[in-house]
This record gives C-alpha cells, structure tokens and sequence, in this order.
C-alpha cells in the first residue's frame, strides 16, 4: 500500500499507516453518579456519514479497557451484559498488537491495514492503530504515587478490598527506589495509612496494605483531597505524579456530586498530578469511573481478578504510570470522490466536533508508555472504485501534546487502500464482531457467534499472556447464554 507523510511541525512521532475497512450490577449507592450521555443508538453516532456531506471525522483516542472486563465478568455470572455498558473500542484495546515500535528518538508509530468487514463483505475496514514508545523500568525517573483505598464497609466481598490488597502487592513487587510510595485511606473519614516511601521497602509497604479492613461509610471527597495534598507535598518536578484511585465507586459521605469532583481532578491534572481508576466489584455507572480517569489525564480499568490486576500493574505498570502524550486527538478527511458512506466503530463518548481539533483548550485522550491504541471506520466505497486497488481514500491528522505542555503538534498523512491484512487486524476484527452483536448493532450485518470464533481461532498468533485464548472461552460462553 502507498503511503504519504507530511511533517507539520517537529513532533516526537513517526507514522507508519495500516487501514482497515474493517458496567454492572449494584448501583453506586448514595453516589450522585455523573449524568452518562443519553445511550446513543446508531443513527446518533454510529450511524453512517455521507462522505459528501461530512467528509471529516474527529475522535479523541482512549485507551480505557474496562467495558471489556465488566462485561467478562457479567458473562461469567451467567449473564449477557446490558447494551448500552458495551463500549466497543474498550473491547479492541483490552489487547495488545504486534506493531512496529516507533523509530528511535520518536514517541508513536502509527499503522494501518485495509480489508473487508467480515460481517458485511461489501464494505472495507479500516484501522488506525497506535503504538506508544516503550520505557523500561530504569527509564522511568522517579515516581510519586499516592494510593488512595477505599476501604468502607461496601469494600469487604472477596472481589473487592481483599482482591485489591493482592493486586497492590503485586505492584509494589514491581517498584524501585525511585518510586516514592504512600498510602491514603477513605471510609467515615480519612487518614494516611502509609507516609511517602520509598519502592525498595517493600516490607513495610506490604505491611501497610496488608493491615487495612474494611469500615464505615465513604468519604470519598475527604480522601481525594487528602491524596492530592500528599502528592503535591512530595511532587516530582521532573518526574511521575500520580494518584491511584481504587473503589467500587460507592461514594456517600461529604461532596457526592462527582461533578465537583471531576473539577477537583481536572485542575490537579493540569497542575502535573494524573489520576488512574481501578475499580472493584460489580457496579451499574461505571461511566462515573471512566470520566474521573479521563479528566485525570489517566486511565480505567476494571479488575476482576488477580490475572486481571497482574495484567494492569505488572505487565502494563509503565503505560499505566507513564503518559507519554496527553490530548491526543485524530482526524479523518475521507475523499468522497473514493468513499461514499463511512462509520466509526466505537468511541461514542469521544465523538468530537470538527472544529476541536485545532483548539488545544479541548481535552482529549492520554497515551502511557506501551500502549496500543485501535480505532476502526467501517466504509463504503463508490461504486466505481474497486477494492484493495491502492487507490488513496482519505487523509489522515493528529494532534497530540507533550505531558507538559499546553501547545499542540500536528502530524499529517494520506491512507490508501491496498495490501494483504495481518493477524492481528483479523483479530481484531473479531472481537469488534463480537461487540456489535452484543450491543445488538443495527449494522451488525451478518455477525455471528461462529464467526467471531473462526476468525479468532484462525488468527488468535503466539498469545504469549493468554487474552486472547480468555476472548475465544468468552466468546463459547456468550453463545451458550444467546
């Protein structure tokens, strides 16, 4: 496939494009929860576009993964998870793929594949993914974490405080001394469990998590402004700062209007201090969860296990502590001449307008250390224009800022179709199968159950870590409930 690459203004990112046509359970109790956008069906969002009415399309990338997780466990409680909790790009970038690391000196690599949609093969895919630079643990400069623990009563199941106190020791195996560790707890009030210290006394970090129990009510507003005090007292000017959130989201005690507590974050992120969710236990809003993470400048996982906090905190620790870019936002401008209709998959709460692109005051997606992200158009071609025939159909912008920085870089490149497709756009096209048919998609054309396994059987690769085996077991499971 041709690929054409304009360098706007000197930007730590290298590009290499591939195209591809290609929450639950308990409610927050007590917890004002933060207004979820109405469900958006597919004639809002994912409906298609006529490409010569709206030939431009802006998105902000996200790298959360925990619809993915939730939607695990609802299954595995024997249950098919609610429409509207399946975010379909979550799904996709629970799971790592084999792209290229950018090039040295870089911060991203960019690649995209083009082939059919396998639930419709009159259409292409298109993917645009993502590949954050990799920093290893001597690379990480020193760090300042501050664990913030819910530890009131609604904590004591198994699968929640006890399965989190295992998961932060596993963490805490992973740190260094130039990790500065302490420790904040909420219930019925605050306090600080553990003052900063440094990563090499893991005894008395263990010591401290292993003490905490389960209590009282939440107070959630006391331990947010207690964590962020005690980060900002031990702040990194040069290095990591960040407050880890962990809870089953049960806020009931002192300012239970999360609106006010998304502000309270955003302004700390924008002082340099980011903020990760992990969230524990079955909840029904967890888009609360995933909007405190966001305007964190950080990420959100759901952990259901300890597989699943290994998966957070050990094999992913660098992008989950490192954020490489903030405000990632990308543009597509398809050429109506070659493309007819297209659709984002995905992504329906980071649907942007066209015009926030080049505005830098508007938040967007952040990128750790690592990290892959996905993104996937389902197109529609002229009917003039045969497929895979290297024909250029669209271009392709991203802006991005450096962690610590206010003004935006820009990256341009055109995408044309064309080439073979690897494993993993196949896998992945899988899995956003298996998404439309469990959002019950009105575009989910001839998805199938069998389908989303032949295809990931087929190309399921090396699966070093075993996830994508987890998705085919999944995948059986779903069929039996259906």
């Amino acid at each position: 496939m041709r690929i054409q690459i304009r360098k706007i203004q000197w930007a730590a990112i290298s590009l290499v494009i591939l195209i591809s046509a290609c929450g639950h359970g308990e409610t927050m109790s007590g917890f004002s929860t933060l207004s979820s956008p109405d469900v958006l069906s597919d004639n809002a969002v994912g409906d298609f576009k006529q490409a010569n009415e709206e030939s431009k399309t802006t998105f902000s990338i996200d790298v959360d993964t925990a619809s993915y997780s939730i939607t695990r466990s609802t299954i595995e409680g024997g249950q098919l998870p609610a429409i509207d909790s399946v975010r379909l790009e979550e799904f996709i970038n629970y799971f790592d793929y084999s792209y290229d690391e950018p090039e040295l000196g870089f911060a991203f690599a960019v690649h995209t594949e083009v082939g059919s949609a396998t639930w419709n093969n009159d259409n292409r895919l298109l993917k645009i993914g993502i590949k954050g630079k990799t920093i290893n643990a001597e690379e990480r400069g020193n760090s300042n974490l501050v664990f913030l623990i819910d530890t009131s009563g609604s904590m004591s199941q198994q699968n929640k405080l006890p399965l989190l106190k295992k998961s932060l020791n596993a963490l805490v195996d992973q740190l260094t001394i130039d990790d500065h560790i302490a420790i904040v707890t909420y219930a019925g009030t605050s306090g600080v469990a553990l003052d900063s210290t440094t990563g090499d006394q893991k005894d008395k970090i263990k010591q401290a998590i292993d003490s905490l129990i389960s209590q009282g009510s939440t107070n959630g507003e006391s331990g947010i402004n207690l964590a962020y005090s005690l980060a900002s007292a031990n702040f990194q000017s040069e290095g990591i700062n960040r407050v880890i959130l962990a809870t089953d989201g049960d806020f009931n005690v002192g300012q239970t209007n999360p609106d006010a507590l998304v502000e309270l974050i955003k302004s700390k992120a924008e002082g340099g201090i980011f903020l990760t969710a992990l969230g524990f236990g079955l909840y029904s809003n967890d888009y609360t969860m995933e909007k405190l993470a966001d305007n964190g400048n950080g990420n959100y996982a759901y952990i259901d296990s300890l597989n699943e906090a290994k998966k957070a905190l050990v094999d992913n620790i660098n992008g989950t502590l490192i954020t490489i870019a903030k405000d990632v936002k990308i543009q597509v401008n398809f050429d109506p001449a070659v493309v007819a209709q297209y659709r984002l998959l995905g992504y329906k709460n980071r649907i942007l307008n066209n015009e926030d692109f080049e505005d830098d005051s508007k938040d967007a997606g952040d990128i750790g250390a690592g990290h892959t992200v996905t993104a996937f158009y389902e197109v529609v071609l002229q009917p003039n224009i045969v497929a895979a025939s290297d024909v250029e159909i669209a271009s392709l912008s991203l802006r991005y800022k450096q962690p610590n920085e206010e003004i935006s870089e820009l990256i341009e490149a055109t995408i044309s179709d064309g080439g073979d497709v690897s494993e993993d756009f196949l896998f992945a096209a899988a899995v956003a199968e298996f998404a439309l048919i469990l959002e019950d998609s009105a575009y989910k054309g001839n998805a199938s159950y069998d389908s989303v396994l032949t295809l990931s059987e087929t190309n399921k690769g090396a699966d070093l870590r075993g996830y994508r085996q987890g998705f085919i077991d999944l995948v059986n499971k779903a069929k039996l409930l259906e």
